[in-house]
């Protein structure tokens, strides 16, 4: 790939771990211009005000996300933004999970300044990548196969909603955090519940827990 003006977000919550990459990144490319995210919601914004973003690294676990939440949420809003996962996890499942909702690529933090480069070129020039070491071959149960699919159905809107629902909000208290009506909640809850084929909200609570290898908190919700 030709060296190039590029716009890249670095979204974790750990400043010395931005910092870091940071570093990394502006000894991999001469031309780049960084934007750093501590929480989702600072993700959505940069986005919103930068029409020219060229990537984001994401890590799974910072304000905002449960589990593969911000990832589905971001690939839902904004499809044609790659996303590149960066964490501390180098779990095959986890890293099966990342690519099967839309990420493309993976980038544990324990990598070499050469492998990180290496990803994150293969990103921009439009592949996919994960370690050479990884091997994301092993078949999936039927099951976790169709809860992959019914939650890569899901809006924006709806994962938000889902994530809370998982923090135990009832409907009022998740229309206050959308700035919307309780009714708009009540609908999204009932498209939720339908897609992943569920009776209640517990249960859709479940049905995710049960696909992100314990990083989304199976707790007991109000139906």
């Amino acid at each position: 790939m030709q060296q190039a003006s590029l716009n890249i977000i670095i979204a974790d919550d750990h400043p010395l771990f931005r910092g870091a990459l940071r570093q990394t990144l502006e000894t991999i490319f001469d031309q780049i211009a960084i934007h750093e995210a501590g929480a989702l919601e600072q993700v959505g914004e940069q986005l919103e005000i930068s029409e020219d973003i060229d990537l984001v690294l994401l890590d799974l676990s910072m304000p905002g996300v449960r589990g593969f939440s911000g990832l589905l949420y971001l690939r839902a809003q904004y499809p044609s933004i790659p996303v590149v996962i960066v964490s501390a996890s180098e779990d095959v499942p986890t890293i099966r999970r990342c690519m099967e909702f839309g990420a493309s690529g993976f980038i544990p933090k324990s990598l070499s300044i050469d492998a990180i480069a290496q990803g994150i070129r293969a990103v921009l020039n439009g592949e996919t990548w994960v370690p050479e070491s990884i091997d994301l071959s092993a078949p999936y149960s039927d099951e976790i196969t169709e809860l992959v699919e019914r939650l890569n159905t899901l809006t924006p809107q709806q994962v938000r909603v889902l994530m809370m629902l998982s923090e135990g909000l009832l409907n009022k208290q998740i229309a206050y955090e959308l700035s919307v009506s309780e009714a708009t909640v009540k609908a999204h809850v009932s498209a939720i519940l339908q897609k992943l084929n569920v009776d209640s909200r517990t249960q859709a609570v479940i049905a995710a827990a049960k696909i992100e290898a314990g990083q989304w908190q199976s707790i007991s919700v109000k139906n």
